[in-house]
């Protein structure tokens, strides 16, 4: 490796050394100190040269499956890096990606990450007003889909640079020309580790989505904080759950596995089966598995303990939305392994998580990883131990975002005071572990007391009958607000008011009376942001709304329904 190289690896090298020694891994470890810093060339060319492990392995349906060593994608990118300069890719200009689990995924992030060109990864869910939007406010200058997308972009990309993976269309530059280009390259000049490299637009549960600004070195480098939270070592074959155009997916599907010297593995069929999953965990010696909440919950519908002596896992870890403390519990009581929670945003890589070897407390996000200096604020900026989280920003830790790039004023606004804001409220316990409460902007207040969504969510998804749950506050004359909870039943349940009076009733045995759900709907689905994030905004305005009109649904329920529930007279 070269001198250049040095400080990243010396840091990786430190924390793969203290992988069950938390506090000494927090307590010494400091972010490198990068000048001249390309990842892709100074990194993962340096490492893969002549390596022969893999470094991606992709599994569909029908048994087919692909497999490419460190050696082999290093020299497919440089193929594609030199087709794309062809075609005139510059250093700097923007790249939007839409592509799904494909090998062609990861040439082209390693490709553009070498010419020094920064990606917009999106997925092929958006619709024309999504990516008109992130076209002109993301200063597009190519983009690169899939052939079955390139329909998306008519009349939108007439005048950009256009490239298609897969069949060829016609005005479209074909991605299989990269084949025919020289496997050397030579970069136009150095890359320095402050710029830019990759721009997400958030999928923001309240608002428009922002511009995060990533750099060569905060996703790269920062994502060292990722390696630790999951227990990624090398050779392991590391499985994450994340579809392709979200940031999660370059955490775990990228730069953790690689930054470990693991091999990301890929689940990849057209519609997910947690009894499929299974099957593959068990027949491909997956070591390591993150999944978010909605796909625990599915796995958890199966006998699990089944698989256990077919399993060759030994990290486990959640993430996107909170764990709830029932799915950790089953899963160790069926594999012996403990689920791990962790927490980051897009704007940053992980920053709090339970990590392998330490006593893990089921519902708690866990602890700061190493390079995070992480304090709870209440709303005048001092520090408490319940409150927003937010990161001390001197020194500013390595994995925070460079900005948001279409908004110096947000940007201003969530760095004030020397904190980055997170706009997520937790409480910290004297062992320094950290429970998430709720975003701030989704605790409520009722009859005076502050509820937590999430605590009521835990506590109803305990039931049998509940696979998915949101709990949002419900105008009420006397109490200013009530919890209502809006389900999805588990198979094998069907809405009726039997069912809802038992459900209201597990929620009186299992909650403090201010705090107890007061109402619930029955639903099919819930309203979710494109990467699957529960939209509790788009409830709260259905609430307000049916409440305005006086309106009741066929599968609304009312605590006052049900005589038997009655007689409380507790706030």
């Amino acid at each position: 490796m070269s001198d250049t190289l040095h400080p990243f690896v010396a840091a990786r090298d430190f924390l793969l050394a203290h992988r069950t020694d938390y506090d000494t891994a927090v307590r010494h470890f400091k972010w490198p100190e990068l000048g001249s810093f390309n990842w892709a060339l100074d990194y993962f060319d340096v490492m893969a040269r002549g390596n022969d492990a893999p470094a991606l392995w992709i599994v569909g349906d029908q048994g087919r499956e692909q497999r490419f060593s460190f050696q082999d994608l290093s020299t497919r990118s440089n193929r594609v890096a030199n087709h794309l300069r062809q075609l005139g890719v510059k250093r700097g200009e923007r790249i939007l990606l839409m592509l799904g689990n494909e090998v062609a995924l990861w040439d082209i992030m390693l490709a553009a990450f070498k010419l020094g060109a920064v990606l917009i990864p999106a997925t092929a869910l958006l619709t024309a007003d999504d990516l008109r939007d992130r076209l002109e406010r993301g200063r597009v200058s190519h983009v690169i889909a899939g052939s079955a997308s390139t329909g998306k972009f008519d009349g939108l990309a007439d005048s950009l640079g256009r490239i298609a993976v897969g069949e060829q269309v016609a005005g479209w530059a074909s991605h299989a020309d990269a084949l025919a280009c020289s496997d050397e390259f030579v970069a136009d000049g150095p890359t320095q580790a402050s710029d830019p490299l990759l721009l997400y637009f958030t999928s923001g549960t309240t608002s428009k989505p922002k511009l995060v600004l990533h750099s060569h070195q905060s996703y790269p480098v920062g994502h060292l904080s990722t390696l630790y939270w999951i227990g990624l070592q090398p050779g392991d074959v590391h499985l994450n759950i994340s579809s392709p155009g979200w940031a999660k997916h370059a955490w775990s599907c990228f730069f953790a596995p690689w930054n470990a010297g693991a091999c990301v593995f890929i689940y990849d069929v057209p519609r997910f089966s947690a009894k499929g999953l299974l099957e593959t965990l068990a027949s491909h010696r997956v070591t390591s598995l993150c999944a978010p909440p909605t796909v625990w919950r599915m796995l958890v519908q199966e006998d699990l303990a089944a698989y256990r002596s077919r399993l060759s896992l030994r990290e486990l870890v959640g993430a996107g939305e909170p764990m709830n403390p029932e799915i950790i519990e089953h899963i160790r009581e069926a594999w012996g392994l403990d689920l791990r929670d962790g927490f980051g945003q897009t704007e940053t890589t992980a920053q709090i998580g339970n990590t392998p070897g330490q006593a893990l407390k089921p519902g708690s996000m866990g602890r700061p990883l190493p390079g995070y200096r992480v304090v709870l604020l209440d709303g005048d900026g001092n520090p408490r131990e319940e409150g927003e989280v937010a990161l001390q920003l001197a020194p500013r830790p390595l994995g925070l975002m460079t900005c948001y790039e279409d908004s110096p004023e947000k940007t201003a606004e969530v760095t004030r005071g020397g904190h980055y804001r997170t706009g997520d409220t937790a409480i910290r316990d004297a062992d320094g572990y950290i429970t998430f409460v709720g975003r701030a902007d989704d605790v409520f207040k009722s009859s005076d007391y502050r509820i937590s969504p999430f605590e009521l969510e835990s506590a109803l998804i305990e039931h049998e009958a509940v696979m998915e749950v949101a709990i949002v506050p419900s105008p009420d004359p006397v109490r200013l607000a009530v919890p209502k909870a809006f389900l999805i039943l588990a198979p094998g349940h069907a809405p009726s008011a039997e069912l809802a009076a038992a459900l209201l009733a597990f929620a009186r045995e299992h909650l403090a009376p201010y705090k107890r759900v007061r109402r619930l709907e029955f639903v099919s689905e819930l309203p979710k942001t494109i990467s699957g994030k529960i939209r509790r905004v788009e409830l709260r305005r259905i609430e307000l709304q049916r409440s305005q009109e006086k309106t009741r649904v066929e599968l609304e329920f009312f605590e006052e329904d049900f005589p038997a529930l009655r007689g409380d007279t507790a706030r």
